[in-house]
């Protein structure tokens, strides 16, 4: 969910892995949320402390934009379409987006890949 927060892991023995016909692919998104003048800090506290635990979510990265004070990129990774779905519809999922809702002045691009592996993520 773009807007949500997980749990990352950080071995640095973590191998890249590939999906086959026997796994299911890793869903990712990246997104950019503007917010309203001078609320980028009180978004970014409210989706990293809003949500945590999410089954499925194997990355989640909030980051500020380097060239834009009111914009900030989520980077996240799930093992599946499906476990992102049905993270939406979590209740503390839910409340962090309605807290954060009047923060943002709207969203910018938003890119899905198909994750493969590499540090930072476990599967």
């Amino acid at each position: 969910m773009l807007g949500a927060a997980c749990p990352a892991y950080s071995s640095s023995e973590e191998a890249v892995t590939t999906p086959t016909k026997e796994t299911t692919a890793m869903y990712g998104l990246i997104g950019k949320i503007k917010t309203l003048p001078g609320q980028r800090d009180a978004l970014i506290s409210i989706l990293i402390a809003g949500v945590s635990g999410m089954p499925g979510c194997l990355s989640y990265v909030v980051a500020q934009d380097s060239t834009d004070a009111d914009a900030i990129w989520i980077t996240e990774v799930w093992e599946s379409k499906e476990s992102h779905k049905a993270s939406l519809t979590l209740p503390s999922v839910q409340q962090a987006i309605s807290k954060g809702r009047p923060l943002m002045a709207g969203f910018g691009e938003r890119f899905e890949t198909i994750p493969v592996g590499g540090q930072g993520i476990h599967v």
